[in-house]
C-alpha cells in the first residue's frame, strides 16, 4: 500500500540510552520529510537513564516511501543513538487468535468488540481444549480447532496449535481464560505477543475456587490483572489492573460476577492497548503510551 494513502500513519516506539538532542532528532526526521505528528510523548527513566518515546505521524505527504522508513530512520538516527525502535503502520489489520477452554465470558467480550468494528482486528481462528465453545465460533463465523492438551503429550499438542497459528498467519495470541500452562517453548515463539488475564487473588489465594477463599477471608477488593505470557508463571509484564469493591453484603456469586465482569473489562483495554501500539515493553515492566 501507497505511503502516500490518506489517513495512514507511522508510529515508532523507542527507547535508548538517554542523551542530548533525542527529542530533536526524531522530531526533525519527520519536519524534514513532510510528516506530520498526530502523537508525541516520552518519558526518562532518570534512575537507569534510559529514554521512552512514542510517536505517531501522518503519512498523507511523507518524502520516504513507507517500506524504506525503518531503513533511513536507522541509518540517519536509530544507530546514532544506539536506539531499540519498533516501527508500525495503522493500515495493517493484526490478525488475533483466541485461546479458550470452558469459561464464555471474555470470549463473548472480545468478539462482540471486535466484530461491531470497534477494534482493528482479525479473528480468524479460536483454539480450545474442550469443545464447550465451539458454538460460540460457530454463531460468528470464526474457526474453531480443539486440541486437548494432554501431560503425556503436551509437546506433540501444542506444536499442532502453532501449526494453526503459522497456517491462520497470527500476529498475536489472547488467552481468554484458557485454563492451560503454556510451555517455555511455545511462549518464544510469541515473544510479547501472548495476552493473559487472571483475577488478582495470587498468590494469597491460589487454587482452582479462589473467589471462595476470598470470600472466606471477607475481602474489601477484588482484581483482575493482564499481561504478556512469559516462562515465569503469571509474571510477565503487567498491561492493565483493576479492582472493585466488595463487602460483607456480597455472597459467593456476586465475587464471582463482579470479578468476572473485571476481567472482560481488563482484558480488553489491554488487547486495545496493544491493537494501538501504546505498549513498550522494557525488562519485565510495561510504559503504556495512551
Amino acid at each position: 500500500m501507497s505511503a502516500k494513502q490518506e489517513n495512514q500513519s507511522a508510529t515508532l516506539l523507542i527507547h535508548c540510552p538517554d542523551k542530548k538532542g533525542l527529542v530533536s532528532a526524531i522530531t526533525e526526521f519527520i519536519f524534514k520529510n513532510d510528516g506530520n505528528i498526530l502523537y508525541l510523548d516520552q518519558h526518562v527513566d532518570a534512575e537507569q537513564k534510559v529514554f521512552f518515546m512514542r510517536v505517531e505521524w501522518d503519512l498523507t505527504n511523507f518524502t520516504i516511501p513507507a517500506d524504506k522508513i525503518g531503513e533511513y530512520f536507522d541509518t540517519l538516527i536509530g544507530g546514532k543513538f544506539e536506539m531499540q525502535w519498533r516501527l508500525y503502520f495503522s493500515d495493517y489489520t493484526p490478525r488475533m487468535a483466541i485461546f479458550v477452554s470452558k469459561m464464555s465470558h471474555c470470549l463473548h467480550d472480545i468478539l462482540s468488540r471486535s466484530q461491531s468494528g470497534e477494534w482493528n482486528v482479525e479473528v480468524p481462528i479460536i483454539i480450545s481444549n474442550h469443545p464447550d465453545l465451539e458454538p460460540i465460533a460457530k454463531n460468528f463465523g470464526i474457526d474453531f480447532h480443539m486440541v486437548e492438551v494432554t501431560k503425556d503429550n503436551k509437546q506433540e499438542d501444542e506444536q499442532k496449535q502453532l501449526d494453526l497459528l503459522k497456517q491462520y498467519n497470527i500476529d498475536f495470541v489472547v488467552l481468554a481464560r484458557y485454563m492451560q500452562i503454556l510451555s517455555d517453548d511455545f511462549v518464544s515463539h510469541y515473544p510479547n505477543k501472548i495476552i493473559n488475564i487472571h483475577h488478582s487473588f495470587l498468590p494469597a489465594f491460589p487454587g482452582a475456587k479462589p473467589y471462595h477463599s476470598a470470600y472466606q477471608r471477607g475481602v474489601k477488593i477484588i482484581g483482575a490483572t493482564s499481561h504478556y505470557v512469559t516462562a515465569e508463571l503469571d509474571a510477565g509484564p503487567i498491561i492493565e489492573q483493576n479492582v472493585v469493591r466488595v463487602s460483607h453484603k456480597d455472597n459467593i456469586e456476586d465475587l464471582v460476577r463482579k470479578g468476572r465482569d473485571l476481567e472482560k473489562v481488563v482484558l480488553s483495554q489491554a488487547i486495545w492497548h496493544h491493537l494501538k501500539r501504546h505498549i513498550l515493553v522494557y525488562g519485565n515492566r510495561t510504559l503504556i503510551f495512551d
